[in-house]
């Protein structure tokens, strides 16, 4: 009979663990609230660059400072698991569930989902396309159409420099962010319609490098091989400009010379490249979003009215600006 005792209640303890291993949060944390804690679930894109991962520490960090429980899930670049992120968040009844999108399109079944479950939807960083504004609460982050002008128009202000072998037009090869990514979209809208005031500047080539240093030295060393002429790199981040600069350097040029190189982001690495003269113009995409997104969350829970679109402040720069910046930048 001590034998069976013994095997019945190692048995009852292997299905506890198994149905606590299966309330468990997509980054290995217990669901939890019952210390009235406001429980949030944030459904990261991934760790594709330096900009996500400060933008990663910077919500990890507000959570804390904010006493937010956070229950954060990393999707790999991969939507599909970013969805059973937010339904696993929406199984384990958080007040709240927050997240940047990989795609603008495909969110609509799983927020509806939310809204019946009576869970608040914030996005961060990147937008969703759907026509129902209901399904979420506000849309904390950059406007991506406005950078991509900036963008362009500081190509279209130098464009005589821009212009490397003389010729009288500036051919430019572009480094998109990933397909149909927010960012990637909106950036190569405002860039191209801030470039259309100058006939001389044309986009020869444009290529997907998915936001990675890797995938933007790969491409650059297609268009390399395959373009001639080029005067300017528009990488729609700072880790696709850093790896064309690899691939520029790899080919025996130098780059922010005979090659100009315009980015996004002003993550630390970008702005150091920056000052040293290897990228010519950076346009600031801030990822310290935590702080205001932890604020957004306690005034959705508390009923106050806020904003559908909350935009972040951001700013340029150029060479001496990013020298005089950099020893105080926190990403």
């Amino acid at each position: 009979m001590a034998i069976k005792t013994v095997g019945a209640v190692a048995a009852l303890l292997m299905g506890a663990t198994g149905l606590a291993a299966c309330g468990d949060s997509a980054d290995g944390s217990e669901g939890g609230g019952d210390d009235g804690k406001i429980v949030m679930g944030f459904a990261q894109v991934g760790a594709e660059s330096g900009w996500r991962t400060a933008n990663t520490e910077s919500i990890k960090e507000s959570a804390e400072e904010a006493g937010i429980e956070l229950k954060f899930s990393d999707a790999q670049g991969k939507q599909e698991n970013q969805i059973t992120a937010i339904r696993s968040y929406i199984q384990q009844k958080v007040d709240i569930i927050a997240f940047s999108p990989v795609v603008e399109t495909g969110w609509d079944a799983v927020l509806q989902e939310a809204k019946a479950a009576g869970i608040p939807v914030i996005l961060t960083d990147r937008a969703v396309d759907s026509e129902d504004t209901s399904l979420y609460e506000t849309f904390l982050g950059s406007d991506f159409v406005k950078e991509g002008q900036d963008a362009g128009q500081w190509l279209v202000d130098n464009a005589a420099e821009a212009d490397v072998d003389g010729d009288g037009d500036v051919n430019v090869v572009q480094l998109e962010g990933t397909t149909g990514a927010a960012p990637a979209i909106d950036r190569g809208e405002g860039f191209a319609e801030a470039i259309a005031a100058d006939p001389s500047i044309e986009v020869t080539a444009s290529q997907t490098g998915d936001f990675t240093r890797d995938g933007g030295k790969q491409v650059m060393e297609s268009f390399l091989n395959s373009e001639e002429g080029i005067d300017v790199v528009f990488a729609h981040n700072d880790d696709m400009g850093l790896g064309a600069i690899e691939a520029i350097e790899a080919a025996g040029l130098e780059p922010g010379k005979d090659i100009k190189i315009i980015t996004v982001d002003a993550v630390h690495d970008g702005m150091q490249a920056l000052a040293d003269g290897k990228i010519n113009f950076i346009v600031e995409c801030n990822p310290l979003l935590g702080p205001q997104l932890m604020d957004l969350a306690q005034q959705v829970l508390d009923g106050e009215d806020i904003p559908e679109r909350v935009v972040t402040e951001e700013t340029t720069f150029t060479q001496e600006q990013a020298i005089e910046a950099l020893p105080d930048r926190k990403y």
